[in-house]
């Protein structure tokens, strides 16, 4: 791990922990002018969640959503901050099933278990770590979605053979996440706006499917969902590991 991939973690951690924090204590994480791109306005399904769960939400997509989630399966949410996917994916597989939250942040990890406990939910942990480095056994989970982190990773070949390692055969990934379009260089794409703004980080859409594919994954699929600056979009991206047989 070098000196530049620490100071980005120590960038993004700062950044949600103030953004837990405020959460916390009753004001919005996000997002300003732009709630209609990030955040808690992105969901349609919030009423009997806890307030801060949404208030902690900076993602650019609704991940439980188009994960297909089903009655009993297990589920890992990567960088999962106050719990809101946690939680919307407890209620979708039901107590047979159940959700890990991981996420580095301390200050997130202590708003998301508050959350899990006032929203009575039982069927759900959450981990302190990295995505680079899930501690997770191999072949334990069968879903992956996470929202708007994945491209705040400065390692992101190590988090897709990481989500590779702990699915299951036959697992799939349905995540919420920036990419650009093709055309953009590194330079126009930190021009665009900010790490922690999940902008600069961003992969194109033919790194991002490559990258998968690298890390062992099949029937990758991109859909842009709205368009965040000029030539970079939410996006939510499938893909499935490969069945043993």
């Amino acid at each position: 791990m070098t000196t530049s991939d620490e100071a980005i973690r120590e960038e993004v951690r700062r950044y949600y922990a103030s953004a837990a924090s405020a959460a916390a204590g009753g004001a919005a994480a996000c997002c300003g002018p732009d709630s209609t791109n990030f955040g808690s306005g992105l969901y349609d399904d919030l009423s009997e969640l806890p307030e801060a769960a949404a208030l902690a939400s900076i993602g650019c997509g609704n991940p439980t959503a188009i994960a297909d989630l089903r009655e009993g399966e297990i589920v890992l949410d990567l960088g999962s901050g106050g719990g809101i996917d946690v939680l919307l994916s407890a209620r979708r597989v039901g107590p047979s099933g159940f959700v890990y939250g991981l996420d580095m942040t301390d200050e997130m990890l202590e708003l998301a278990r508050r959350n899990a406990k006032e929203a009575g939910a039982t069927n759900v942990e959450f981990l302190f770590g990295q995505i680079e480095a899930v501690p997770l056994p191999a072949d334990s989970v069968d879903v992956i979605i996470s929202n708007c982190v994945i491209n705040l990773s400065p390692d992101k070949p190590l988090v897709f053979a990481e989500m590779h390692r702990v699915l299951r055969p036959g697992g799939r990934i349905g995540v919420s996440d920036v990419v650009t379009e093709n055309r953009l260089t590194d330079r126009e794409r930190a021009e665009r706006g900010s790490l922690v703004g999940c902008i600069a980080g961003a992969l194109s859409m033919s790194d991002y499917e490559d990258s998968l594919q690298q890390a062992g994954f099949v029937d990758m699929t991109i859909t842009l969902t709205h368009q965040v600056g000029d030539g970079v979009h939410g996006a939510i991206i499938k893909a499935t590991k490969p069945d043993a047989a």
